[in-house]
């Protein structure tokens, strides 16, 4: 065919015609015009006159592809004005089989008919094909759909696509609901004698583990203007009044987490006779509530205290348990390893994502510490068929002192100020396999820190619902009736250096029948019996760790006694009166077979026993401790049955060489502890603990565990 051929159609609607029949664009009008007629179009689809096709050979296609972005109005078809003008007639003939082959198109599609098309004469050419038309082809058709699988997949993606934010800050009056999956809790050795220290138990558990699941409730609570009756106005609005652990009054945000496990099994594997610990378990499936209370100080944003009020219901032979924990300062059900190592405490519930993140912009490859983890953002997931950030952090402390190991991974949405899902693995062992990368000081620590055997801890939280409050926490801000330092603090004068030459911690009661002073004299009269205490005590030795409790008769003794050498013992006796061989009714002694650590000089300087009897009493300062049930009468005595001790702990041995390598001016610590066990007229069995810091007056923390009698 030649240039001159004589369709109506543009290059530019040739070439698209191509397209959508899956052919080369490559070549002149002629060749386009082809290509078309030998793929099986119609002479009208290609804008050529019925009787106006040729034979046409079609070139070879190249395999270049080029697409004509020329505007149509600058394309000059090579018509020759004579031809147009030769074939009127033949022209008009053929509109009128094109309206037959629209008709019968139509009627496929049930559409209406359409009137026959009328061509101006002069036109010069058949009409173009419509969009109609085009979109009716299959391969038009397939190509549209592919269109829109593409642009809901785009529409999909942009809008899975977060932008970067800072974390929410929380609110008074925040409240989100959230399910816990997948709970294991397991402690194997050593570790079940510290899951367990608060329950009493017959049975030899070797390996003791628990498996939950349930739902959980995490609120801030909005307090009302009665939390602000010592304050001069309503700026803080929303805190509540807070107890610390020197008996001070404070304004603090409260934070109360709750859960109810429905499913509770506990699995006990007792202790073998011949081959230790069995392979089987003894199975319990029960119920369980905790609920844990948390007060932060808004000032300093230290945390005040944490109380845990928990209830476990199981078959015979667990029974059923109750409690409350309360700890000032650190603390909370893993006080201990929150001690050792900080931010612990923080994978027990769904963290804020503010106390880990700060104000670090969330964003693929973010990354920072805080709290004692290391922490970065990875990028986004799906959560709840939403998008999320995810992060995984990890605790460098348990790590690097090869305690074991802790993660989590947390999905972070936008206007949830805790992590939407946060799943935990947690993995504390004394093993030896742990300790293949560590230095020769962290193998020290573990060995001395951690008992033999371990502790696991896996759990996932995730949100199902989340209501906002209002007002932003007051945190970092200070508060008109904010306690000064000075008015909390113990006056210097009031403290005693007894470390150095004295044999006991000075005591001088009033509260009790006899003090640690007139009990000591009893050594003289128990003449062998007693010869070790005797011997230590007189040369240099001295009493680290003593309880005492009144009787009908008198009071009840035991006092452990360390010598110079490290050589420890113990020995237990009654006093009835001011000492003399028939007051002094020696009972039992012992020696230990481990050494004590013998440090005079780390002894801190103390209050005596009788200042903190009188501190601990004082219902102003501690109402908590007062009253029914409690270690105090409201009249500020002792209730029945209260054992008094303290505890004097140093560094020394290979703790000493430990401690020096950590810190230069470590030093040992004085604790004062009471402790309580009676029957209930409710018919529960109730034990009461209490700790005390001696050098600083400091309430650490409370516990009461009760039973079924």
């Amino acid at each position: 065919m030649s240039d001159d051929v004589a369709s109506t159609l543009t290059v530019a609607k040739l070439k698209a015609l191509c397209i959508l029949n899956d052919l080369s664009t490559s070549g002149k009008k002629s060749e386009l015009v082809a290509r078309l007629l030998k793929a099986d179009l119609t002479h009208k689809e290609v804008g050529l006159p019925e009787q106006a096709a040729p034979e046409i050979e079609v070139e070879a296609e190249q395999d270049e592809f080029v697409m004509s972005m020329e505007d149509e109005d600058t394309l000059t078809p090579d018509v020759e004005p004579e031809k147009e003008q030769r074939e009127p007639a033949k022209v008009e003939k053929v509109d009128v089989l094109e309206a037959e082959i629209l008709e019968a198109d139509l009627v496929e599609e049930e559409a209406p008919v359409p009137a026959p098309v009328k061509v101006k004469k002069g036109a010069g050419s058949a009409q173009p094909a419509t969009l109609l038309d085009i979109i009716k082809r299959p391969q038009v058709a397939a190509g549209l759909m592919a269109l829109i699988i593409l642009g809901a997949g785009g529409y999909y993606y942009i809008n899975n696509q977060l932008e970067p934010f800072t974390a929410d800050q929380l609110r008074y009056g925040d409240e989100m609901r959230y399910t816990i999956k997948d709970g294991t809790f397991l402690a194997t050795d050593g570790f079940v004698e510290l899951a367990l220290e608060q329950l009493e138990t017959e049975d030899e558990i070797c390996k003791f583990s628990l498996l939950f699941e349930g739902d959980g409730t995490l609120a801030i609570t909005e307090g009302g203007t009665d939390q602000l009756y010592a304050e001069g106005s309503t700026d803080r609005l929303g805190a509540v009044v807070a107890k610390g652990g020197m008996g001070g009054q404070w304004l603090a945000v409260e934070s109360i987490n709750s859960n109810t496990l429905d499913k509770f099994t506990v699995q006990r594997h007792l202790t073998n006779a011949f081959n230790g610990c069995s392979s089987t378990y003894i199975r319990a499936d029960g119920s369980a509530e905790i609920t844990t209370k948390q007060h932060t100080e808004l000032r300093e944003q230290a945390m005040l205290s944490t109380q845990a009020d928990w209830e476990v219901d199981l078959p015979d032979p667990i029974g059923q348990y109750r409690g409350t924990t309360v700890s000032y300062g650190v603390g909370g059900l893993l006080g201990g390893l929150e001690s050792l190592a900080p931010g612990f405490a923080m994978m027990l519930q769904p963290i804020e994502v503010e106390d880990l993140l700060g104000n670090s912009l969330i964003d693929v490859g973010a990354s920072g510490s805080s709290n004692g983890w290391d922490w970065r953002v990875i990028g986004i997931d799906e959560f709840s068929n939403n998008a999320a950030w995810k992060v995984i952090a990890t605790h460098q402390d348990i790590k690097t002192y090869c305690l074991g190991s802790a993660t989590m991974e947390l999905w972070i949405e936008e206007g949830n100020p805790w992590a939407a899902k946060q799943k935990v693995d947690v993995v504390i062992s004394s093993s030896s396999t742990n300790q293949q990368d560590c230095s020769t000081t962290s193998q020290i620590l573990n060995d001395l820190v951690l008992p033999e055997g371990e502790l696991e801890l896996h759990h996932v939280f995730e949100r199902t619902s989340i209501e906002r409050g209002q007002k932003q926490l007051d945190l970092g801000r200070s508060y008109s009736s904010r306690p000064q330092a000075n008015q909390l603090q113990i006056d210097e004068k009031d403290l005693n250096s007894w470390g150095g030459n004295e044999p006991h911690m000075p005591d001088e009661t009033t509260m009790r029948s006899h003090d640690f002073e007139l009990a000591i004299g009893c050594f003289d009269y128990f003449q062998g019996e007693a010869s070790g205490a005797t011997n230590a005590i007189d040369d240099s030795g001295y009493i680290w760790r003593a309880t005492t409790k009144d009787t009908a008769q008198g009071s009840e003794w035991n006092m452990s006694w360390v010598a110079q050498d490290e050589s420890a013992g113990w020995i237990k006796f009654n006093l009835t009166g001011t000492p003399s061989e028939s007051a002094c009714e020696f009972t039992e002694k012992g020696v230990f077979d481990d050494s004590v650590a013998f440090n005079r000089d780390a002894i801190p300087a103390t209050l005596n026993i009788s200042t903190m009897e009188q501190r601990l009493s004082d219902a102003v300062l501690y109402e908590q401790l007062s009253g029914t049930d409690q270690f105090f009468t409201s009249s500020g005595t002792f209730a029945t049955d209260v054992q008094v001790g303290y505890l004097v702990v140093v560094p020394g041995g290979d703790l000493n060489t430990l401690l020096s390598n950590l810190a230069s001016d470590a030093d040992g610590a004085v604790s004062i502890d009471m402790s309580r066990t009676w029957d209930g007229n409710d018919g529960w069995a109730n034990q009461l603990n209490l700790l005390a810091d001696a050098n600083e007056g400091r309430l650490l923390g409370w516990s009461l565990i009760q039973q079924p009698q």
